[in-house]
């Protein structure tokens, strides 16, 4: 594969606007796959804010067309460009790490690779004071160490009012991390959901009468969520129990008037990109030793086959597709179709083994048998 270089400088500087900065400045020099600067080019770039590690959730991503100069050097504002996912502004840049993922096409169209994801050392001062002043009313939102939220309040006479919670039974956090009796609800290695807001996803392996709680944060101390007598979400409440053994999409989302947890058992299914002829046969395995999907494949032409996505959750609520976006074996949720080595009009057989991880992220391996 070409690789593409960029170095990343990141500045983050008021911007001028009529109330807050919504954006920092970022700099790069772009090089082709020989390593040379893109003199005087049109490029295009994507730029996505992650949360917490360099592979975690993606809080926002923007894309942008620019010309670089005589060294192959370019400026934009991260926070100006042409939204694609989330709201720049809706970013609490006051929570947990963020990372910025940069990808390019250097050919000013959008064929992007992935050249660089740094974590920001600081933030945006600006927008984290945009995170604490708020409209008029509304008050300013604390959070205790245990995760607790928590609003001050003033009147027009100026006089305070005392803190008070503005957490209820239709209330998680922003954040929500899931432990339970499978690793001891030891709150370090408790995983965080996917998802800023609801839905919140998580994929697991879990078996027969694990019980399940959720967190505000994984530090000692956060606050507990369970399951009230109706099964809605809430602080303090019950564990959750898992019925059976197996793989396990864990859904927290809006139900019936309140927020609950659904927990869909599966097997991944392969969705083929071709619709002619018969079907190729499948068959999936498990391994709880290695934690690993392993699939078989048989039969598969160009065009009873083509290319293919695979399936997790398809029995739930929310199904979502794995595709790989960069074709460089790691799953892209919603990515490109996923593509058979050495296909052809002649039948083959294939295996195909993957890993997945909590936030539906994963590497496979797929090979002509």
């Amino acid at each position: 594969m070409k690789k593409l270089y960029a170095t990343i400088g990141l500045f983050l500087a008021t911007l001028v606007s009529a109330q807050f900065p919504q954006a920092f400045s970022y700099q790069t020099i772009a090089f082709n796959a020989s390593g040379t600067p893109i003199a005087n080019g049109n490029i295009s770039l994507k730029v996505s804010i992650l949360e917490n590690t360099a592979t975690g959730n993606v809080l926002y991503t923007e894309t942008h067309t620019k010309t670089t100069n005589a060294k192959g050097l370019v400026n934009l504002n991260i926070g100006q460009g042409t939204p694609s996912t989330g709201n720049f502004s809706g970013i609490n840049w006051g929570t947990n790490t963020k990372f910025v993922k940069v990808e390019m096409d250097p050919q000013g169209g959008s064929n992007y690779t992935n050249v660089g994801v740094n974590q920001l050392m600081s933030v945006p001062y600006a927008q984290v004071s945009k995170t604490v002043v708020t409209g008029a009313g509304q008050g300013i939102t604390l959070v205790s160490p245990n995760g607790t939220s928590y609003i001050l309040g003033v009147n027009d006479a100026g006089t305070l009012s005392l803190p008070t919670t503005s957490t209820s039974s239709n209330n998680v956090p922003s954040n929500l991390y899931m432990y339970g009796s499978y690793n001891s609800f030891n709150n370090s290695t408790a995983e965080l959901l996917r998802g800023n807001g609801l839905p919140k996803i998580g994929y697991k392996y879990l078996q027969a009468n694990t019980q399940i709680k959720f967190l505000a944060s994984p530090s000692n101390g956060a606050q507990t969520y369970g399951s009230d007598s109706s099964g809605a979400v809430v602080a303090d409440g019950s564990n959750y129990n898992v019925s059976s053994n197996g793989y396990y999409q864990v859904l927290v989302d809006n139900y019936m008037a309140g927020i609950r947890v659904n927990f869909a058992n599966f097997t991944p299914k392969i969705k083929f990109t071709a619709i002619g002829g018969t079907p190729p046969t499948t068959s999936v395995a498990y391994s709880t030793s290695t934690g690993k999907f392993t699939v078989t494949i048989n039969g598969v032409t160009t065009s009873n086959g083509g290319s293919f996505y695979i399936q997790l959750a398809t029995e739930g609520p929310i199904p979502e597709d794995l595709g790989d976006n960069l074709n460089d074996g790691s799953f892209d949720i919603e990515g490109s179709a996923i593509t058979f080595p050495n296909l052809t009009s002649t039948p083959k057989n294939y295996k195909l083994e993957f890993s997945l991880n909590f936030n539906g992220t994963g590497t496979y391996t797929i090979v002509q048998i």
